[in-house]
């Protein structure tokens, strides 16, 4: 049988020793598979790490695999094979990124060879082959199963499929950008490649990635049945033929959408485009070259430590404190953050009260979450059950009823310090005197608002981002007197809800808006020296921001941004000025775009630029400008200890602004390009 482990073409020398190793062959024992076949002749080889949580493809567990698949070989007793896990909620998360971001180029190859080598193999087994996916599916662990005859997935909401590699830095070099447009067509094969996204069960059925979704516990009565069966054989996909012009509108499209600031983008389409039509060794070479070139790349090295700070973030309990668990909330306000915040906890089993003073404010509040269920089920987000489940866990009422038997309660009601003060004050007399009582406030100070309570040691911020479904980030804003359980029990809270939380101190602004105010006052100001806003908003794109700061503060509304400045005006009136130029917006209407007109007109959902000037400075002059403000105060930040480490404060940018992910964060831009000093 010829496969990659025995015909190994040079690139850095020939053959890698990894597969040289494999191809002499050495005894290996056990340890990260167990292999059974049963009286059926089928062979259950489950992956399943010792003293870990997770599966990753390394040096090590792809040797133990190919070990396996020889085994397998020479085994007349098998009949067929089933691949899965032994974890509850993991299949296989991919690659192990930390041991790759420690190696030198030439080791990635290496590993990169090896992979290829093995998946090929398991490929080229004369016997049907059936990965049962249950859980986490990512990167090397959905590209092992690409070499499988059937991909069938359970229907539990831990289970995610799909090819994450491109929003790393890298892309799929395991034989994933050549094999996944042979299974479903280019088209969809470049979306999901260049997206990164991950899809649920029913999302990648539907997509093509696998051919059956059914309950985690029919999962093995289902593979008995598939291996009966005829094996299924390449669906021809017309559209393959038109790859390099499909490639070339695909790559005109993300060129216009990057900026060509992420090369892993565009170096993804052309692999799918040009593998698609040659033979699968060629293919898998355009991988090896492409990986080659873009982990030498500064910006994939950023991306992968953030991946890391993100996954410690949303993973890492408080240091100290005992985290009580919450599993009903109440939710204090139904307007557009509250029903937010309601939708996200419901979606995530936590069962909700939404109260609201009337009962038409919490009909709107319900026909927004309504709405954004359906959204969420009409992209096979979420299954039909599922929906169901996330609007049964809500309940309402405009009445107040005690609340005694809560341990949560989230207020997020309209920005104003003494609505707020009169609600913690009814609050007081309707919970018990452990009830943690949270504020969503984005810039109002929390030690303001514990003055009005008995026990302030319970009162925190959980500060959730518009809109809240989508932006991962959740500051929580604490006190010198917070009690270490409570902390710990919203760090707990926020990370089951599925959000990255960062802890920081009560100050005004708390950390994101803070940073944020001095760049978006600084480009009002360029507005007002003649500088049109599409110059202002077109330098920051091309850093890589995802929407300029006049077209953000026409988003986040005038009137709101107007407030967020008073308050760090007065807290800090050496640095932050008030700005007239908001405040004259605001009083003659000028909102932004819930208004139809801020600093742009906005005209069917389509915002068109006020004016222009001949006389623009350089783009690069504009960024160096305003990347340097938002540096600067991120530094001010950590020196005054509003964040625990930079490693927060440049994940909260990130996260909570969409501050370029490719620069590392502003404190990590500033070291790197030594704007400042560090």
């Amino acid at each position: 049988m010829k496969t990659l482990l025995t015909y190994c073409p040079s690139i850095i020398h020939d053959p890698p020793h990894v597969l040289e190793d494999i191809v002499h062959g050495h005894p290996i024992q056990p340890k990260h598979f167990r292999l059974e076949v049963d009286h059926d002749g089928i062979a259950w080889l489950v992956f399943d790490t010792p003293k870990s949580s997770v599966n990753v493809w390394n040096e090590e567990t792809l040797r133990e695999f190919n070990h396996n698949l020889e085994s397998l070989e020479h085994d007349t007793r098998v009949k067929a094979l089933v691949l899965r896990s032994g974890k509850d909620r993991i299949f296989v998360a991919g690659a192990d990124l930390k041991g790759i971001r420690s190696m030198q180029p030439m080791r990635v190859n290496d590993l990169i060879w090896l992979g290829q080598a093995v998946f090929d193999r398991l490929a080229r087994l004369k016997m049907p082959k059936i990965a049962s996916i249950h859980g986490a599916c990512m990167g090397g662990g959905f590209e092992v199963t690409l070499a499988c005859d059937w991909r069938i997935a359970s229907d539990h909401p831990s289970t995610k499929i799909g090819l994450p590699e491109t929003q790393l830095g890298i892309l799929p070099a395991w034989g994933g950008s050549t094999r996944l447009p042979r299974l479903i067509g280019v088209r969809k094969a470049l979306d999901l490649i260049t997206s990164g996204k991950l899809l649920s069960a029913s999302a990648a059925k539907h997509a093509g990635l696998v051919s059956h979704v059914v309950a985690p516990e029919h999962l093995e009565t289902l593979a008995r049945r598939l291996v009966r069966e005829k094996r299924p054989t390449a669906r021809f996909h017309l559209e393959n033929l038109f790859a390099p012009l499909i490639g070339r509108i695909a790559k005109k499209k993300a060129l216009a959408k990057t900026r060509g600031l992420y090369p892993s983008i565009t170096k993804a389409i052309e692999v799918v485009t040009h593998a698609v039509s040659r033979e699968l060794e060629d293919g898998f070479k355009l991988e090896r070259d492409a990986v080659a070139e873009l982990i030498k790349n500064r910006e994939t090295a950023r991306l992968i430590d953030l991946f890391f700070k993100r996954e410690e973030a949303s993973k890492r309990p408080a240091l100290v404190g005992t985290a009580i668990p919450i599993h009903d909330a109440v939710v204090i306000g139904a307007g557009v953050m509250g029903a937010g915040i309601a939708h996200t906890l419901a979606s995530r089993g936590v069962r909700v009260l939404m109260t609201d003073v009337t009962s038409d404010s919490l009909a709107r509040g319900l026909e927004r979450i309504h709405g954004l269920v359906s959204d969420a089920a009409r992209r096979r987000l979420v299954s039909k059950v599922q929906a169901r489940d996330t609007l049964d866990r809500i309940s309402t009422t405009h009445t107040p009823v005690p609340l005694n038997r809560h341990h949560l309660v989230i207020e997020a009601a309209t920005e104003s310090m003494e609505l707020k003060k009169k609600i913690f004050a009814d609050l007081a007399a309707r919970v018990s005197s452990d009830t943690i009582l949270a504020t969503n406030t984005s810039a109002l100070s929390v030690a303001e608002l514990a003055k009005t309570v008995p026990h302030p040691e319970r009162v925190i911020g959980l500060h959730f981002f518009n809109p809240v479904h989508r932006m991962p980030l959740v500051e929580i804003i604490t006190l010198p007197e917070t009690s270490p359980d409570v902390l710990a029990t919203a760090i707990s809270f926020v990370q089951k809800a599925g959000k990255t939380p960062v802890v920081v101190k009560d100050s005004p602004g708390f950390l994101v808006n803070r940073i944020l105010m001095p760049y978006l006052m600084e480009a009002v100001r360029l507005h007002e020296n003649g500088i049109p806003v599409k110059d202002i908003d077109e330098a920051m794109l091309e850093f890589g921001m995802p929407m300029g700061p006049m077209r953000l503060l026409d988003e986040i509304g005038i009137d709101v941004a107007a407030h967020v400045a008073k308050t760090l005006a007065a807290a800090f009136p050496e640095r932050f000025p008030q700005s007239n130029a908001l405040n004259k917006m605001v009083a003659v209407g000028h909102l932004g775009k819930k208004a139809g007109l801020g600093f742009y007109r906005y005209e069917n959902g389509k915002e068109i630029a006020l004016g222009r000037h001949a006389d623009v400075p350089r783009h690069e002059s504009i960024q160096t400008n305003l990347a340097l403000l938002i540096s600067q105060e991120a530094m001010r930040c950590l020196k005054e200890g509003i964040a625990r480490n930079a490693d927060d404060i440049d994940l909260a940018m990130v996260l909570g602004t969409g501050y370029p992910p490719f620069r590392g964060g502003p404190i990590t831009f500033a070291r790197d390009t030594g704007i400042i000093d560090y």
